[in-house]
């Protein structure tokens, strides 16, 4: 499998596979390229429907242009530990906003939440967030509350009583429990349809069917999570030292 930065042409394929309606998978295979790299550069570079092979192609070598050139180190930058690769954080934490971005998350929620996972305490405040992702606090604040509403970020004071935004597993728990509940809500809106189109009537027929079905996920993915909660979580092993 090739490696190194995709060339011009292979960003030409990627545009007309796009435009063509190909998924990332199917453009990847015929570039023979990771499918990561394909979403990473689409994701990267204006989206789907605005990717654009030329600008994405000048974009790249001006970051590498810039990546090039001798920097002092970004104070502002979050000290690593644990001896991990700083790089290597940064290019995992923008790979995982882009499948972030890919499952439906928008952007900057994305980006919030990215950082918010990858952080060893799970938690950061408003002025955390801004710092290291360098936005405006309202951005935060717009993430904050779209991340909140869909149950996947809790708020708590720390002992400054500042307010700081946490996910952990049983947020994670709490947002497929929210999935569930909000799935069911349509299937119960679906049966109310059957009674006013009439049972028996196609229209009612499919609803019923969208009913029963959505019905049977939202119970399944409640359950799982319920099993999921007791039996899969792990948590991380003390060093013998009691050191972090």
């Amino acid at each position: 499998m090739p490696g190194g930065r995709l060339t011009q042409q292979e960003r030409q394929q990627i545009a007309l596979g796009l435009a063509d309606g190909h998924a990332y998978a199917e453009i990847a295979r015929r570039l023979d390229r990771p499918t990561s790299t394909v979403t990473r550069e689409v994701m990267r570079n204006g989206g789907p429907a605005g990717y654009r092979a030329d600008l994405a192609h000048r974009a790249t070598e001006h970051r590498a242009h810039r990546r090039r050139q001798p920097a002092p180190r970004d104070p502002k930058a979050p000290a690593q530990t644990h001896g991990r690769d700083a790089e290597a954080v940064r290019q995992y934490e923008e790979t995982f906003t882009t499948v972030l971005m890919q499952a439906g998350t928008p952007k900057m929620m994305a980006r919030v939440l990215a950082c918010l996972y990858i952080t060893d305490t799970g938690s950061l405040t408003a002025s955390e967030l801004v710092e290291r992702l360098q936005v405006s606090p309202a951005s935060i604040s717009k993430a904050i509350a779209f991340l909140e509403g869909q149950g996947l970020v809790r708020r708590e004071r720390d002992e400054r009583r500042r307010e700081r935004y946490v996910v952990d597993n049983d947020v994670w728990y709490q947002s497929m429990m929210a999935s569930a509940r909000g799935t069911a809500q349509l299937a119960e809106t679906a049966r109310q349809g059957v009674g006013i189109l009439g049972p028996g009537t196609l229209a009612a027929t499919r609803l019923e069917n969208i009913a029963r079905f959505v019905d049977f996920v939202s119970e399944s993915i409640a359950r799982a999570a319920e099993q999921a909660r007791d039996v899969l979580y792990t948590k991380p092993e003390t060093p013998a030292d009691n050191t972090p």
